[in-house]
């Protein structure tokens, strides 16, 4: 088993604040030697900070601006990261309605499970446009300039998968001008935060050249959890090179350590805690679970501009996460012991080292054109990526045997192991998925009033997957191939400058190896022969920019289908029997309603059904019912207003109706509200100072579920959201 070593977190502390006090001096002699250069810093601080309304994406595959875009995109913007203090990806996507998140699995890979419009988005994740398949917590956006949700099936942008939609995180990168920003942040429930945004022009050295360092520290109890603790550090070194005028190279590193108590809430039947459970109670145990995780990776982006209106861009990337976990399961057995009591289900103290590896190329090539009196934008380009997903697994020797007979008590669980420990190795488990792609997209003006937006990928996808059963060594060899080609055309009809409406339709697949490198899992005797999962799209929308383009009004109509779902039979095979299908509405509220009034809002109504289902399990009857954690109803808001004399205010609400806990079931959970808000105060130039404060009402919701409504023998789970905390942050700039 590999062994990592995390006990670092305190000296990197004083690194970390050695490096910053470096920086502050220096940038600071520089800067007070010459005038020019501060009031400088003091636009760029304005550029950071940036708008709620994004005029485009980030990847050159999209040939059109967000407004010419025929598809809900939805781009969470740095400024409401800022005001937020959002610092994991799943805080960042609470501002985005239609999304939900499921629990950790023991089993099947723990971290971010995010739902989009209903269906796992788990290996669709992106950094800059390339693959994220690693299943991981991705805990912080020390890094990150905005988040990126594509909704809807689009296989034709991000590769396989992509049923419900695509995320994509976007990083800083080096700007051509100076500044530094140092973040100081202390809260309640131990919240400690320091980090460290700097950027230096590097006049002589080529053309338009720059650095830029941003470096994290992070401590922090859990408000509502309180057994439950998270530290993590992490550094971002940016260099980007000018090479010539038309040349342009950009390498980047990114590190992160974390180590985290992993949580995996507690024990539930049909979405309710079960009686005598409270909140706060902690099921695992806190010696033997653990999450250590270390993230490595290496990027080099090459831009090439032949002309105006010609442009190549050519990303390399490697990165490598090794990550340590022991989790034990909240799951419960209330039978056969007193009244009050338990004993644990589940798996306790399961151990699961992984080390996933990734290599990968993109090349695209952007052309702007006229052909027989139609304008062209066109993007085409090459995709080509290796994975590699090791794992071992191993077990503490936890039992029903070593536990007392009368069991523990479910309002005082112990949360800590006394009894003996036998460490085993169960599996050792390694994948192969290798993947190469052609596509190519096209933004045709047909003439000022119509545009054609035209996309298609063809995949090449193996995958190969060794499972070795310890200590029997019992070895099981599988592979998979798979062909696929997607697509995706809209028009786009121009009645003013302002506004648009248009029609998508956008088709995806799923093979079996989709979760290859990302859990190591969907690759057995029964699937690796199976095509892949088929869906479509059809959207039908409209995009308004009003008051001066200032703010921009989005709403669609959509619906989803997924025509031939795995579905497990009575004899143990699986085929392509299932059909499900979510329709719904989307309503989108960004930008500027004055100039001193910020708003971004959504709203999404989904309609989903299960059409098609085997229905094996004896008892469960899955036809016509709605798609596990997918609410017909959600809205988010976060609005920011400028007042005098340097305050300034924040509001958000979130809001989730109720929803299926399973899609074989009619246990419900239950529908939420909850509110945030911000003060910030701009003390100089150079000083700000912010107040959050989070679930203002101490609302107990359910953020994460485990989508099996659980019985008396074995409980499901659910994980509530964080409770009210309060978080103060001082930044200076210059």
């Amino acid at each position: 088993m590999r062994a990592t070593n995390y006990d670092q977190v305190l000296p990197v502390k004083r690194v970390l604040a050695t490096a910053i006090g470096l920086a502050i001096a220096s940038l600071t002699l520089p800067a007070l030697a010459d005038e020019s250069l501060k009031l400088d810093s003091v636009t760029v601080k304005g550029e950071q900070e940036g708008d709620y309304k994004t005029e485009s994406v980030s990847s050159p595959k999209y040939t059109a601006p967000l407004l010419d875009t025929p598809q809900t995109v939805t781009v969470v913007p740095q400024k409401i990261i800022a005001e937020q203090q959002a610092l994991s990806l799943r805080q960042v996507l609470s501002n985005v309605s239609g999304i939900t998140f499921t629990a950790g699995e023991g089993g099947g890979g723990s971290g971010d499970s995010i739902n989009i419009r209903g269906f796992s988005a788990n290996a669709n994740m992106q950094i800059d446009g390339l693959r994220d398949s690693a299943q991981t917590n991705r805990t912080d956006t020390f890094n990150i300039e905005s988040v990126e949700v594509i909704k809807g099936p689009n296989s034709v942008f991000g590769g396989s998968g992509t049923t419900g939609g695509s995320i994509n995180q976007v990083t800083k990168a080096p700007r051509l001008r100076d500044f530094t920003q140092i973040g100081a942040s202390i809260g309640t429930d131990s919240y400690r935060r320091l980090t460290l945004d700097s950027n230096q022009t590097l006049d002589g050295l080529g053309t338009d050249s720059a650095f830029r360092l941003n470096l994290m520290t992070h401590e922090n109890d859990v408000a509502g959890r309180d057994e439950i603790d998270r530290k993590r550090w992490g550094i971002a070194p940016s260099l980007a090179l000018g090479l010539s005028e038309d040349t342009r190279l950009t390498l980047s590193y990114f590190h992160q350590t974390d180590d985290i108590l992993p949580d995996y809430g507690v024990p539930a039947i049909d979405g309710k805690k079960v009686a005598g459970v409270d909140r706060e109670s902690y099921f695992g145990w806190k010696n033997l679970d653990k999450d250590d995780i270390k993230t490595d990776s290496f990027t080099i982006k090459l831009e090439h501009a032949f002309n105006d209106s010609l442009s190549l861009q050519n990303l390399t990337r490697y990165s490598q996460i090794d990550r340590n976990t022991v989790i034990s399961a909240s799951h419960v057995n209330t039978t056969g012991v007193p009244a009050g009591n338990y004993r644990p289900a589940g798996p306790q103290a399961y151990g699961r080292d992984v080390n996933s590896k990734m290599l990968i190329n993109q090349t695209n090539l952007r052309a702007d054109f006229d052909t027989f009196g139609l304008q062209h934008s066109l993007s085409t380009g090459v995709e080509i990526s290796r994975e590699d997903y090791d794992r071992l697994t191993y077990n503490h020797g936890l039992g029903t045997a070593l536990y007392p007979t009368a069991g523990y008590s479910l309002g005082n669980p112990p949360g800590y192991w006394n009894g003996a420990v036998n460490k085993t190795m169960s599996a050792d488990t390694s994948t192969r998925l290798d993947n190469q792609a052609v596509y190519v997209f096209d933004t045709i003006a047909l003439n000022s009033d119509w545009d054609l937006s035209l996309g298609l990928r063809y995949d090449w996808i193996e995958g190969d997957y060794k499972n070795t059963a310890l200590p029997a060594g019992t070895l099981t060899k599988l592979d998979t191939r798979d062909e696929e080609l997607s697509g995706r055309i809209g028009l786009v009809y121009k009645p003013v400058d302002n506004g648009r409406i248009y029609v998508a339709y956008g088709t995806s697949f799923n093979p079996s190896a989709e979760y290859l490198a990302t859990t190591g899992s969907g690759v057995s005797d029964a699937t690796s022969g199976l095509d892949p999962e088929k869906n479509k799209t059809w959207e039908l929308g409209t995009k308004w920019e009003l008051l001066d383009r200032r703010l921009e009004l989005d709403a669609a109509i959509f619906r989803v289908e997924k025509t031939n779902a795995r579905e497990t039979m009575a004899d143990g095979s699986t085929q392509l029997a299932g059909k499900q299908r979510v329709e719904g509405i989307e309503v989108g509220l960004t930008g500027h309603v004055t100039e001193r009034w910020d708003v971004f809002a959504n709203y999404t109504v989904l309609s989903s059904e299960t059409l098609e289902a085997a229905d094996t399990a004896a008892g469960i009857a899955r036809e016509g019912q709605a798609l596990a954690n997918t609410p017909p109803r959600s809205f988010n808001l976060w609005t920011s207003y400028q007042l005098p004399a340097g305050w300034s205010l924040g509001y958000g609400a979130r809001y989730v109706s109720e929803r299926n806990v399973s899609s074989s079931s009619n246990a419900k959970l239950d529908s939420y509200w909850l509110h945030n808000a911000m003060v910030g105060y701009k003390v100089n130039d150079n000083v700000d100072l912010q107040l959050n404060l989070n679930n203002l009402f101490d609302e107990d919701y359910v953020e994460r579920v485990r989508q099996t409504p659980g019985t008396g023998a074995r409980s499901s789970a659910i994980e509530y959201g964080d409770g009210r905390s309060a978080i103060l942050s001082a930044t200076y700039s210059f």
